[in-house]
């Protein structure tokens, strides 16, 4: 399906998606480029470096479960409108403060404003588009965030060597006023008003039930396997976006310019791998994708150890972003598939925000391990846990209702 066949409201709810996700891709790869010229200048520990994109976290737990609640009740343009306003008091805050401790402070804040973009983005698109595209319009949307990725590193490359770190979170608002004009007078989805509709005439059909999720043993068991491969996918994330500049500087030896472009081909790998997984997705199921890239990710990230010069290091970091990060809006295309839409948004968030959480404290743990032990630990502990969400995802029978067949057939 090109761009130019869709209509005026999928071509819109594109859009908005699309700029959603630069904008959540934006601050991660803003706090993993800025990390090191953060803890120099600080003087904190790189435990307490890790902290910062890993408190994030707090408040997208917090405002992911309350958005996807909203979305689901008063609509999904409505609760991202609140959303983004929020996301931009806290990056705008990030540039004024010299404190660790209002650092953290507005790293929760943002975490509450981007806390809504994953879920209810990728919620809107399966409401515009037929399920047998979601693993492509899905994909499409998260390449569209590491456009936001790529332009951060392009401008972290440029801003923290003249500039500091106080200017570079200043960008971040950006995405924010675009946001705001796309999503501008965008109407709810037609699912989302009968679903009002419903719930408005019959009193007993709850919208945003946070508790549907766990309603059963079979959906509790269900809801935990997909927060277990979310989170694993999130720590692994994480950990490159934030640390592989950090160690791109010390094993390499290089400036924040050299190693802010390695990070650029990192993310346009992360792009090509998101990509190839939805054609995968959509054409040969969810099974056989996440299982591709689950093993691939296991064998390659010891890439980045076997290195040993910048060159090398490049086509490392490209590979293991490719696999890594390419599985990213299959989850929610996923998740959109094996719920219901009175709920959609509200399981979308719930188990990101869920996955996030606990997730994206990894990289205080490998700021520990880094510490004590070294970057081989860390990669040696990264493969095990993609072969444990390997063996999770084996084990969720349902998704082979995302088998193309299946789709077909039902």
């Amino acid at each position: 399906m090109h761009f130019s066949q869709l209509s005026k409201y999928q071509k819109r709810v594109s859009l908005s998606t699309g700029i959603g996700f630069v904008l959540e891709r934006m601050d991660s790869v803003l706090i993993g480029l800025a990390l090191a010229s953060i803890i120099a200048t600080l003087h904190i520990s790189k435990a307490q470096g890790g902290l910062l994109p890993s408190i994030t976290a707090l408040g997208s737990l917090v405002g992911g479960v309350g958005f996807g609640v909203l979305a689901d009740k008063f609509g999904r343009v409505k609760t991202l409108s609140w959303s983004i306003f929020i996301y931009a008091i806290g990056t705008a805050g990030m540039g004024f403060t010299n404190s660790f401790f209002m650092l953290c402070i507005f790293r929760i804040i943002i975490g509450i404003g981007t806390s809504g973009e994953y879920g209810i983005a990728l919620t809107m698109l399966s409401e515009a588009f037929e399920k047998k595209y979601m693993g492509r319009v899905s994909a499409a949307a998260g390449i569209a965030g590491q456009l936001g990725a790529i332009i951060s590193s392009l401008l972290a490359a440029w801003i923290l060597p003249r500039y500091g770190w106080h200017v570079l979170f200043f960008t971040g608002i950006i995405p924010v006023i675009l946001a705001w004009f796309i999503r501008f007078h965008l109407p709810e989805s037609n699912t989302f008003n009968q679903n009002r509709a419903e719930a408005v005439a019959t009193p007993k059909i709850k919208l945003g039930d946070v508790k549907s999720l766990f309603a059963t043993p079979t959906e509790t068991w269900l809801s935990l396997r997909i927060i277990i491969m979310f989170l694993i996918h999130i720590g692994g994330y994480t950990t490159i976006i934030n640390w592989l500049p950090t160690i791109a500087q010390e094993r390499m030896h290089t400036d924040i310019a050299s190693s802010s472009l390695w990070m650029a081909f990192t993310i346009i790998g992360m792009a090509l791998g998101m990509g190839v997984f939805g054609y995968l997705q959509d054409t040969f199921g969810s099974r056989l994708a996440f299982g591709l890239y689950l093993v691939g990710s296991a064998a390659t990230v010891y890439l980045l150890i076997l290195a040993q010069n910048p060159v090398e290091f490049v086509i490392a970091g490209t590979i293991v972003g490719f696999l890594t990060d390419g599985m990213y809006s299959g989850y929610g295309a996923v998740v959109s598939s094996l719920y219901s839409s009175k709920n959609r948004a509200t399981a979308n968030n719930t188990i990101m925000s869920l996955a996030k959480t606990i997730g994206t404290f990894t990289p205080v743990l490998v700021g520990f391990i880094m510490d004590v032990a070294s970057i081989t630990t860390v990669v040696i502990f990264m493969s095990c846990c993609y072969l444990l969400s390997l063996l999770v995802m084996l084990s969720i029978k349902q998704l082979k209702r995302n088998h193309p067949r299946y789709v077909k057939e039902n």
